[in-house]
């Protein structure tokens, strides 16, 4: 029977479907297994479920003889090398699709939320400080009929741009490949190179994944083409902004808020967004609904255990 190591919590569910099917050694607790601990379990694994808090490097990779197949919890696989594991035959699978909806569902949370200053609100009724209705009190921006600027316009980009549609929203888009006519005729988006967009979006929204082109993709000099009252939503990759140019330019108002549910340094946020109230800040959870996180790790032990006997993985890198 094949074995595999689980490297973190997953739902029952999930890890019974592996149990049945083969050997199987489960890292309990929230803490990811530090780096030797991880690479004495996975020796002799033919299989690796991981999550994106794992480091799956080089050496890792080349410690584990046996190993056939990484199957990420996660849509993103930066956190492994798969150049070092496609060097050794070694299947890298993800989980896109399953997260997607969930994921646009989110970006929405954090816009409005940032926006209409609802955590700022919600501080402000639970400290007592409520004593009247005022006019004046927390005036936010309006998100309806204004313009979505999508960086990244993949599944989840798309998909956070269909809901743009149901609050008469412009939406420009940039991706390194441009969508089909098809596709931007039914979301009424518009192709726009990315100074253009930062230049007149209301709300810049980032969907595409960390690569080394799109490392710090948000830094000072496009921070400073944006609106004023502009406001950035990150709920792809921490590194794509450069975190210390974002705290000084919403320190200094040069935009008008941000929205984050990921961080360069996971799970060190940068020290001066912490005191900031135009920021809402999030702990990765963009994915976090019971439904979606049961699909995400079915698929991953599915795709682990599809190589494992013999078949094509559902969801290759």
């Amino acid at each position: 029977m094949a074995k595999i190591l689980i490297s973190g919590d997953l739902l029952d569910g999930p890890v019974a479907l592996a149990r049945s099917r083969a050997e199987v050694d489960q890292h309990a607790g929230a803490d990811p297994l530090p780096k030797l601990d991880l690479i004495a379990r996975l020796r002799n694994k033919d299989g690796l479920v991981c999550l994106i808090t794992d480091i799956i490097d080089d050496q890792v990779v080349g410690s584990a003889p046996r190993l056939k197949v990484i199957a990420n919890v996660a849509v993103g696989y930066d956190n492994i090398d798969v150049a070092a594991a496609r060097r050794r035959g070694i299947v890298v699978t993800n989980t896109p699709d399953v997260l997607t909806d969930t994921t646009a569902d989110f970006t929405w949370a954090l816009m409005l939320a940032t926006a209409r200053r609802a955590i700022e609100a919600d501080r402000y009724v639970r400290a007592g400080h409520w004593r009247k209705w005022e006019f004046l009190r927390l005036l936010g921006t309006d998100v309806h009929g204004k313009t979505l600027g999508i960086v990244g316009f993949g599944r989840i980009g798309r998909a956070v741009g269909r809901r743009a549609l149901g609050f008469g929203m412009r939406v420009l888009y940039h991706d390194a490949v441009r969508a089909d006519p098809a596709q931007e005729l039914e979301l009424r988006a518009t192709f726009a190179d990315r100074a253009t967009l930062l230049r007149e979006s209301d709300f810049v929204t980032l969907h595409c994944a960390l690569t080394p082109e799109t490392h710090h993709l948000i830094d000072a000099h496009a921070l400073r083409q944006m609106k004023p009252s502009a406001i950035l939503i990150n709920a792809a990759r921490g590194p794509i902004v450069d975190e210390a140019a974002l705290a000084e330019a919403l320190r200094e108002r040069r935009i008008a808020g941000a929205g984050l549910d990921v961080f360069e340094r996971e799970p060190t946020v940068h020290p001066e967004l912490l005191p900031l109230d135009n920021v809402v800040l999030a702990p990765h959870i963009a994915s976090a609904s019971e439904a979606t996180r049961i699909k995400m790790a079915t698929l991953a032990v599915e795709n682990c255990l599809a190589v494992l006997e013999g078949r094509p993985p559902l969801t290759p890198v």
